[in-house]
């Protein structure tokens, strides 16, 4: 537990001027950013979709609320089985760290939820980065990409994995 408050001391004892700010998000501002992630980018269904890495990706936001939702589909939950929804919710609490998996509508979704004035670029495009990652890795890591927060099963599941993999290369 020090360490998280030694780094809100830090924060507090950092003069003004050494801060950078930028100004609150703003749905023109949100879309700049995404359009320079993907040129293609355009407007659906109230929000804006785009393409990374072949995923696709939907960003909505409602101002009036100051939140906003970057999400991508994932699979649809019918057929999913209960180790799957276990593993979903364990690496919610350990890997998937910003992101987190979530099903609405029939549909496994990963999805990054932020206030929106205070959402600066740099968690703008590491929010849709750690989505995109936890889309890309269901089913083998379930992992956002970024560090890993630990204390959970994550952890040993990956580590069986590697050893899993090397039990079988032993033959090879």
């Amino acid at each position: 537990m020090l360490k998280p408050l030694f780094l809100i001391a830090a924060l507090v004892a950092t003069p003004l001027a050494a801060q950078e700010t930028e100004p609150p998000m703003s749905m023109a501002r949100m879309i700049e950013i995404i359009t320079a992630l993907d040129p293609d980018a355009g407007p659906e269904g109230g929000g804006i979709s785009f393409t990374i890495q072949d995923v696709p990706v939907l960003v909505f936001a409602d101002p009036a609320m100051n939140r906003m939702r970057a999400m991508v589909p994932i699979r649809r939950v019918e057929g999913m089985t209960q180790e799957e929804l276990a593993r979903v919710m364990q690496a919610n609490f350990d890997t998937a760290l910003d992101a987190r998996y979530a099903i609405a509508r029939g549909q496994l979704w990963g999805v990054f939820i932020h206030p929106l004035k205070e959402l600066e670029r740099d968690q703008l495009i590491s929010g849709i980065g750690q989505t995109v990652n936890i889309a890309l890795t269901y089913g083998t890591v379930f992992h956002g990409g970024a560090a890993q927060f630990g204390g959970g099963d994550s952890i040993a599941l990956q580590e069986q994995l590697l050893q899993d993999l090397l039990e079988k290369g032993q033959d090879i």
